[in-house]
């Protein structure tokens, strides 16, 4: 395993773990309730948020959101009660204002609007970070979602710093906030830096100077030095993780240990286990290929995070079948115990 991974940090701190709030990023594609209900099985987050749902040519029915986001039907609430906020994609203001209603009607309490997918057939459908060209778009979409919900639903938003460049970076905070926006998560990349690091964690730090609302940081958060370094640059007591929760899933307990102070080593013995328990999850909803896809997907993430994933990722990769590699990843894990 990694050194960093060995132990959590020692660093000791003054930061009140109490007042730092953690959340999980809607990553498409990866983060659907199966890997919601593993991180919140581990815990440490405060809450997570659905992949987009993405807003086209009618509005969603509230059926879809009870079947993208089951967490809908148990008040929002994984099984391990944590909230989930439900995130919506698009362009056209009236249809995601309807779509948010139906969201609510299906049991969302949290609509949050993505403004930064950076993906190509995203943005060339006229959603995500594209829209970061035009911040009246913004504010007619965001204005339109808190004009039609009850004033007790709150709305978010997330965007990162710009399109091709940041130059209607403030343009767009301000018309987010216009419309009656409570909170702001904020990527420290434009589209066209994708996932180069590094984020720029100054330009989040200059607009929570310059907005009331609520600023969550997001980008390269990794671990406790990260997000205590990052605090201090923002001045942000709100982060939201993404990649870093799926290269190492135990990563909010990690934190909110180091906060304290406290030493939180990682059992392989549990991560053996959550690969079983979670191969089994994805069965109940998914085809053998599809289970055995994400299961896969899931170690190109986990190598990041833990040395022996990464070592063995090609056998990984060559298993043909879901059993084949549960037992392949529990002979890795029970080899070096």
């Amino acid at each position: 395993m990694n050194n960093s991974l060995k132990t959590a940090t020692t660093l000791k701190t003054s930061t009140n773990n109490n007042s730092i709030v953690l959340a999980v990023a809607p990553m498409e594609g990866v983060m659907d309730h199966t890997m919601r209900a593993l991180l919140s099985q581990i815990g440490g987050m405060d809450y997570l948020v659905t992949e987009f749902i993405r807003v086209t040519q009618y509005p969603i029915p509230a059926t879809t959101f009870k079947r993208l986001a089951p967490e809908n039907t148990n008040k929002a609430r994984t099984i391990h009660n944590h909230p989930v906020h439900t995130q919506l994609l698009g362009s056209n203001a009236e249809l995601m204002a309807e779509s948010a209603l139906n969201a609510t009607k299906a049991g969302a309490t949290h609509i949050d609007v993505n403004f930064g997918c950076p993906a190509k057939r995203v943005n060339g459908h006229g959603g995500g970070s594209v829209l970061l060209q035009t911040p009246d778009a913004l504010y007619d979409i965001m204005s339109a979602i808190r004009n039609i919900l009850p004033s007790e639903i709150p709305v978010s938003a997330k965007i990162r710093l710009g399109f091709e460049d940041e130059a209607l970076l403030f343009d767009n905070v301000a018309a987010i906030e216009a419309a009656g926006v409570d909170t702001l998560t904020i990527h420290g990349r434009t589209k066209k830096d994708g996932y180069k690091p590094p984020a720029r964690w100054e330009k989040i730090g200059e607009i929570k100077d310059k907005t009331s609302m609520i600023v969550v940081a997001n980008g390269d958060i990794t671990d406790t030095e990260s997000l205590l370094s990052c605090q201090s640059i923002t001045g942000c007591k709100h982060f939201m993780i993404g990649r870093g929760s799926l290269n190492n899933p135990f990563v909010f307990q990690q934190i909110r240990a180091g906060l304290n102070g406290q030493n939180n080593t990682i059992d392989l013995t549990t991560l053996n286990k959550l690969f079983a328990g979670y191969s089994t999850e994805l069965q109940e909803y998914y085809d053998e290929v599809a289970t055995l896809g994400r299961l896969k997907q899931w170690c190109g993430h986990l190598r990041f995070g833990f040395a022996e994933v990464k070592e063995n990722l090609q056998t990984l990769r060559r298993c043909k079948s879901v059993n084949e590699l549960t037992q392949t990843f529990e002979g890795i894990i029970t080899k070096i115990q």
